[in-house]
């Protein structure tokens, strides 16, 4: 049984002004303890992390036991003692699409991060792919706010499209399974979803035989302060996913939505427990 996590961060190196004002800190040092805490009562094997910062990358080097497989805020990390490495390959997605005004790729950190991994007690090789997509929207009516640009929906599409073309050719090399992670910045109602069903992936929310978490795993915390609440909107709002393609038994979708999880990052992190 394998554990595995995706995990959105919040690349906030330094603290903020308002948080200082309210005598709070949200800087990589102080969020630190809230994510070993987190990986301490969860124990994923395999992380895929979006929006790790060269600091808070260092910062997880430093005061974990995991290996890293970097990527440009998008980094894969696993424990050595349950998977080896056996190949990786790492994609920035392109800023500016042809035929689409504007760029798609703020800070470089849209981008995703394939591992081929062994599981040490079985022998059985799986291919893990994490991947944090555009974040705004095109949806008309939220044109005039700062989450709006054209044709985002549709740079969404083409970077799921390319991850997919990518993957294909690593599940015909090693012939095992693929789980693909991440921050998808879209539901599950969306056609990002639509291109993963359509080439043969599954979302383990559909399948886990045991335990299903029906949260969407957002709440607000941002450079202005953080509430002390988590979204209550269902699953379908999500827009971390974990998907599978090819054999696998899941026994478990949850999302960990602790208390003090609330000034740590805006994004909950999702795990699955699977068989191989």
């Amino acid at each position: 049984m394998l554990r595995i996590m995706t995990h959105n961060v919040w690349n906030k190196d330094e603290n903020s002004p308002s948080w200082e004002q309210k005598g709070l800190d949200c800087s990589a040092k102080a969020r630190l303890s809230g994510l070993l805490r987190v990986y301490k009562e969860i124990l994923p094997d395999v992380v895929g992390g979006q929006e790790v910062s060269a600091l808070m990358l260092s910062l997880l080097k430093e005061n974990t036991n995991y290996r890293f497989l970097e990527g440009n805020y998008t980094p894969i990390f696993y424990n050595p003692d349950k998977v080896e490495s056996v190949e990786s390959y790492f994609e920035l997605y392109p800023e500016r699409i042809e035929g689409y005004e504007g760029t798609f790729n703020d800070s470089k950190s849209k981008a995703f991060n394939i591992a081929v991994l062994k599981e040490k007690s079985s022998g059985k090789h799986f291919i893990f792919a994490n991947t944090h997509l555009w974040w705004k929207v095109s949806d008309e009516s939220k044109r005039g706010t700062h989450s709006y640009q054209e044709h985002s929906d549709e740079a969404r599409v083409l970077q799921i499209r390319r991850l997919i073309e990518k993957a294909e050719e690593f599940i015909i090399k090693y012939n095992c399974s693929i789980i693909v992670a991440g921050d998808l910045n879209t539901d599950y109602n969306s056609e990002v979803l639509k291109q993963l069903f359509k080439n043969g992936y599954k979302h383990t929310h559909d399948i886990a035989t045991k335990t299903v978490d029906e949260t969407m795993g957002l709440h607000y915390c941002y450079p202005d302060g953080f509430e002390n609440f988590y979204y209550d909107k269902p699953f379908e709002c999500a827009i971390d996913h974990i998907l599978l393609k090819g054999e696998g038994e899941v026994e478990n979708f949850n999302r960990y939505s602790p208390e003090y999880y609330l000034p740590v990052s805006d994004h909950s992190p999702a795990y699955i427990d699977i068989k191989l």
